[in-house]
């Protein structure tokens, strides 16, 4: 196979897998609410559809197009996230604590779940199609192809898989998590739109999401204990 190089094959497979992860893992943050993850699906699959369709269409345009805007966006959104899902995430408490039968069901949030999927599929998708294209120019844009398809294809088997083990973890602890998910892709893009460069790169994503796993569940303490001692 004339057209198969494979230095290119395994860059364009580790790339897809690398950013697109972050795609996965915020799916699941964002249909912690519902239980379900089909809106922040469709969202991110018409995000990444949108990029990846206007890197085939025009992909010189995709290669120079400054993400920074992008980037503010997703961390402004990330942000009014971050803030929804931490009200969820304390009324998910304050309902663990309450006597059975007295909680209201927790409203839909459809339409948000699909902005916030589709804003991370995006974002993702263009930081991946800009190396993918890098490889094109190169002379290696069917390789390239190739190992982002099957980056793809592995990651979304792999997400199944993950998604029923997701699904076992009990509601408050999975949004207390997806909380703490959500804030630290807010803080590190909101870095990465102002400019600075984070010392290990996409690593310390590790440490952020320790401290803001601390931030959030001091947060989730005070709000229970207000709720303790507020009147009847």
């Amino acid at each position: 196979m004339s057209w198969f190089y494979l230095p290119a094959v395994i860059a364009a497979l580790v790339v897809t897998v690398l950013e697109l992860t972050e795609v996965v893992a915020l799916v699941f943050a964002l249909g912690a609410e519902q239980g379900s993850v089909r809106h922040g699906v469709v969202g991110a699959g018409v995000g990444t559809a949108v990029v990846g369709t206007t890197a085939l269409v025009a992909g010189a345009v995709v290669l120079a197009f400054p993400d920074v805007d992008l980037l503010w966006a997703s961390a402004v959104i990330l942000a009014a996230f971050t803030v929804f899902l931490f009200r969820s995430t304390l009324k998910t408490f304050r309902r663990r604590q309450a006597p059975a039968g007295t909680s209201p069901p927790a409203p839909s949030r459809s339409g948000l779940q699909f902005a916030g999927g589709f804003t991370v599929g995006a974002v993702e998708t263009t930081e991946a199609v800009v190396v993918l294209l890098a490889l094109t120019a190169a002379g290696h844009g069917l390789s390239a192809l190739f190992g982002a398809l099957v980056g793809g294809a592995a990651l979304v088997v792999a997400a199944l898989f993950v998604h029923e083990r997701i699904r076992r973890i009990k509601t408050p602890w999975l949004k207390l998590g997806a909380t703490s998910l959500v804030l630290a892709f807010a803080v590190f893009w909101t870095g990465e739109a102002a400019g600075y460069h984070w010392p290990y790169g996409d690593l310390v994503l590790a440490g952020l999401f320790l401290v803001a796993l601390g931030v959030v569940r001091l947060g989730v303490e005070i709000g229970l204990r207000r709720t303790r001692v507020s009147p009847a």
